[in-house]
């Protein structure tokens, strides 16, 4: 799916408000570390259900290869987005800013306060990931792809058969 249409998508199924069913809970209950259900459920309702619907879709097409690690990847990919507090309607602020100012700005309002601060901070969402998911005591893959799941291709460490499935899910 093209960035665009992503993003639309996102954002029409971001308008709903609440977590994932009852079903995905207990099976994202199931699979994460205790640690790591804590950042997951203070992810906001739409990023768990889009989380949850990943991690079911990297399931169903990896099999046996969907290890605990690759699915918590799959659920926590986005976690660092907590700390901007961000809703729908700041993130598209923030992804808008973003195009027009830069990243590189954008990244040094880090040390700013108020809104800027928190358009950094959603914009950082991928190395912040990373940070919460090592303090969770994360697997290195999990941690890895939270850090990377924005970069270029040929600069990811996750396996490739892994993180195309992962990235190829996170888009659809």
């Amino acid at each position: 799916m093209s960035t665009a249409r992503h993003l639309v998508h996102r954002f029409f199924g971001s308008l709903r408000p609440g977590g994932p069913p009852e079903r995905d809970l207990t099976w994202v209950e199931s699979t994460l570390s205790l640690q790591e259900l804590a950042l997951w459920k203070r992810m906001s309702g739409p990023d768990r259900r889009h989380s949850a619907q990943v991690a079911r879709d990297v399931h169903a097409r990896l099999a046996e290869r969907a290890t605990a690690p690759v699915l918590a990847a799959a659920l926590l990919h986005d976690v660092g987005k907590i700390d901007s507090r961000l809703r729908t309607y700041g993130r598209v602020v923030a992804t808008l800013t973003t195009k027009i100012v830069g990243r590189d700005e954008v990244l040094g309002w880090r040390r700013s306060r108020g809104l800027h601060r928190r358009i950094a901070l959603y914009v950082d969402h991928p190395a912040l990931g990373g940070d919460l998911l090592q303090f969770a005591n994360s697997d290195p893959l999990t941690v890895a792809w939270a850090r990377e799941h924005h970069n270029p291709r040929d600069t990811w460490t996750v396996d490739p058969d892994i993180a195309n499935v992962l990235d190829a899910c996170d888009n659809d």
